[in-house]
């Protein structure tokens, strides 16, 4: 979810105004935040308005996913590593720990950590000291402020083995709680307006606002994905709307039909360790030998994987394997070694299946 708007996406209710006063609160100080809620509630645009209210607000927020990453990349990603440390590591590289010094760090799914994870983040928050991958001795300390973010019970994880204790009290510092839209239905009318004024037509124009029974819609439905789960109706009722008020007849048929009592919360979707790579190989321009190969060879990735980014960039190059190459940032003689690992590895689909 963008940071644009944060107060009208948080809401407006006594629950929510309770948790603005304490954002006030908490952005005065250096605590540690621990942010927690449903799926969509808003956890990340909380943290980036404590960190837009704080003192550290005119320097860095780094925001982490910590589900999205293996152990061995997210260890390179928070603590950076140094030239020749694994396959592919030509040169050193700054973490996003030392890149937020003097501002704050956003882990969110932080618990979605390994158990080694967890401890080296807590040797972290003991010391301010970093070391990074390959490195013999520990480096610089930095001075960071933290603010995790999880939808799921530290605690019962902590109880399941699943998450150090110790760990837990460091982040627990402060614990704001995100409410989540079905306890908080008069803001809906408000979010509407808000998203409605962000968007346009497909020829352009305005929107003239939505009748009264549209919006009755809106609100009796019981949000289960929250304000993200809104806010993509809305865009969809934009891409359909024909007209400048939005009717009951632009509402999505299952919003209107939906039942309060058949509807459960959405769990948290893990952003997927392909994803993650596959953005790093098309956005960050790097190359397949080193970003996805090492990984698999050394088994911290599976086929499935492996499968998962090919076909992610078969989708994008319309079943063009030599156009896949280049995206993989490959050299033109790699295109048949390129061919001969998918095939050896079972990883090869059809380029048919994308034309």
């Amino acid at each position: 979810m963008r940071f644009d708007g944060a107060a009208q996406l948080i809401g407006t209710n006594d629950a929510v105004s309770d948790l603005r006063l304490e954002i006030e609160r908490v952005a005065r100080t250096d605590a540690k935040v621990l942010i927690t809620g449903e799926s969509g509630s808003g956890k990340e645009v909380v943290a980036r308005q404590i960190y837009a209210s704080s003192t550290r607000s005119d320097r860095a927020f780094v925001a982490v996913n910590c589900a999205g990453l293996p152990e061995t990349l997210l260890e390179s990603e928070l603590f950076g590593h140094v030239r020749g440390s694994f396959t592919g590591a030509y040169r050193d590289k700054p973490g996003k720990l030392e890149m937020a010094d003097d501002g704050t760090v956003f882990l969110d799914e932080i618990g979605e950590m390994t158990l080694r994870m967890q401890g080296l983040l807590l040797r972290f928050l003991e010391t301010g000291e970093i070391q990074k991958v390959g490195a013999d001795r520990h480096g610089s300390r930095v001075n960071v402020r933290t603010i995790t973010a999880t939808n799921r019970n530290l605690r019962d994880m902590i109880t399941e083995g699943q998450f150090r204790e110790d760990l837990f009290y460091r982040l627990n510092v402060i614990h704001l709680v995100v409410p989540p839209l079905r306890d908080r239905k008069e803001d809906v009318p408000a979010l509407v307006d808000h998203f409605l004024g962000r968007m346009r037509r497909p020829d352009g124009g305005a929107f003239g606002g939505i009748t009264a029974d549209a919006m009755a819609a809106l609100v009796a439905y019981p949000w289960p994905g929250n304000v993200r789960e809104l806010q993509n109706i809305i865009e969809r009722i934009v891409v359909r709307a024909h007209t400048e008020v939005i009717g009951i007849q632009d509402i999505p048929a299952d919003v209107r039909a939906a039942k309060k009592a058949g509807h459960a919360p959405i769990k948290e979707r893990r952003k997927g360790v392909a994803d993650e790579l596959y953005k790093r190989i098309v956005d960050e321009r790097e190359s397949f030998w080193t970003t996805v190969y090492p990984l698999f060879m050394r088994r911290e990735i599976t086929r499935a994987s492996v499968l998962e980014i090919v076909r992610r960039g078969l989708q994008d190059a319309r079943g063009n394997y030599k156009i896949v190459a280049r995206m993989f940032n490959m050299e033109p003689d790699e295109y048949k070694k390129f061919l001969n690992f998918l095939r050896k590895h079972h990883c090869q689909p059809s380029f048919k299946e994308f034309r």
